[in-house]
Parts: structure tokens; C-alpha cells; sequence
């Protein structure tokens, strides 16, 4: 048996620059000036990660609570409108096809989880997902990859990440797992590969063309 983890946000649903809007303002509120770049470079971290990150300290946990909590309620009014990245449900599906176990590894709570999954629209591809409750500290620490792992039932070395961000080239290989990289939640491919990406493709259409010839066609190798 072989598995491909998937992040979500900026991987299979186009939600890279949402995020960096609703943080933005989140943070205005709390009277924190940080520049919109600086918080995109950083989507792909739980907030967990991202605040310390952007804020350069550590924050107080009521702090961090409140302020993420205002930026999930800042992304809801836009659930119904997520869009998945171009050929996300058919890459879920070429993969079980081929019969790899495809396992969702997201930091997202479980109702915004079943939004992005809804924006998919291949639930009968996927076997599992993680959640936001699963792990304490969310990338680029290794946990959340190594809890995807868990679910699929796998080893490191039988299984492919697929991620969007240098945060997620890090939790991978943290975990020992390869990670194929897509370019299309608005990291470069030469951040990428400078974050150490096994492979680089633009979309996961794109990746579903290659998938014989990609790591995804021997997960096992």
C-alpha cells in the first residue's frame, strides 16, 4: 500500500490569497501592522506558527485565540464561494485510481475543513484528513504529516506530500516524506525547489498529466 498526502489551502482550493486578506485585517484590528507580503509569504503555517512568525515573539494565548478567531470569522462569508485550484478533484481521483490511499493533511478546523472539501467535490477519493485538533504545533513542524501518515497506514518511505508552500517542503521532509510542490498558491517554483521540493508543477491538472512520470507514479521508489 502507498499514499499521497495533500495539503489543501493553496493546493487544491485557491484560498492562498483569502488568507492573506482576512490575516491582514485580523491583525489591523489588534492594532499589529504587519505588511501583506510578509503575511502571504507565511500562509501555509497554523496560526500557531504564522503569529510568532509574522509578530517576531512569542503572543499571548488569549491574544492568539482572539485574533484567530477573527480571522476564521473573516473567511467565512466566503465558503460558499471557495473555488479548488485547477484539476483538484481529478488528481484526488487519478491517484486512487491507481489505488495510493489519499489523505487530506490540513490544520483547518473540521467546518472549515468540510467547506474546502465541498469546493473539491471528490469526497469519494478521499480516505482520510486531518484536522486542526489532531496536533499541537501545525508546519513546518512534522506533526501533522506524520498524523496524515498514521492515518494512511503507511511509512515515510511509502508515501508523497503534495503542497503549495516552503512550509510544506519542510514538514515533509521533516517527516521523511518526498514532496512534490505546486506553484499555483503563489510561492515560485524557484522557492520551491530552493526549499528543497523534490518536483515542481504549476496546478494539480498539471500534475495529473505527469503522474506516470512524477514521484506519484512510484511512491514506493
Amino acid at each position: 500500500m502507498a499514499a499521497v498526502l495533500c495539503d489543501v489551502d493553496g493546493t487544491l482550493v485557491d484560498t492562498t490569497y483569502l488568507h492573506t486578506v482576512c490575516w491582514w485585517q485580523a491583525l489591523v484590528e489588534g492594532g499589529y501592522r504587519v505588511a501583506g507580503t510578509q503575511i502571504r509569504e507565511a500562509i501555509g503555517m497554523g496560526a500557531d506558527q504564522l503569529l510568532p512568525h509574522l509578530l517576531g515573539h512569542e503572543i499571548d494565548p488569549d491574544e492568539a485565540h482572539r485574533l484567530s478567531a477573527r480571522h476564521d470569522a473573516l473567511l467565512r462569508p466566503y465558503w460558499d464561494q471557495l473555488q479548488p485550484t485547477a484539476g483538484a478533484a481529478e488528481l484526488l481521483r487519478a491517484c486512487a485510481r491507481k489505488g495510493l490511499t489519499v489523505v487530506l493533511a490540513t490544520s483547518a478546523k473540521q467546518e472549515e475543513l468540510d467547506a474546502l472539501r465541498r469546493a473539491i467535490g471528490a469526497d469519494d477519493a478521499i480516505t482520510a484528513a486531518t484536522t486542526a485538533d489532531d496536533v499541537s504545533t501545525s508546519k513546518p513542524s512534522p506533526d501533522l504529516v506524520q498524523h496524515a501518515l498514521d492515518l494512511a497506514r503507511v511509512p515515510a518511505s511509502e508515501a508523497v506530500f503534495i503542497g503549495d508552500a516552503v512550509w510544506d517542503v519542510a514538514a515533509a521532509h521533516r517527516a521523511g516524506v518526498r514532496c512534490v510542490a505546486l506553484t499555483c498558491g503563489g510561492t515560485t517554483a524557484d522557492d520551491l525547489r530552493r526549499a528543497g521540493a523534490d518536483e515542481v508543477y504549476t496546478d494539480p491538472a498539471q500534475l495529473t498529466t505527469a503522474l506516470g512520470t512524477s514521484s506519484l507514479g512510484n511512491p514506493r521508489s
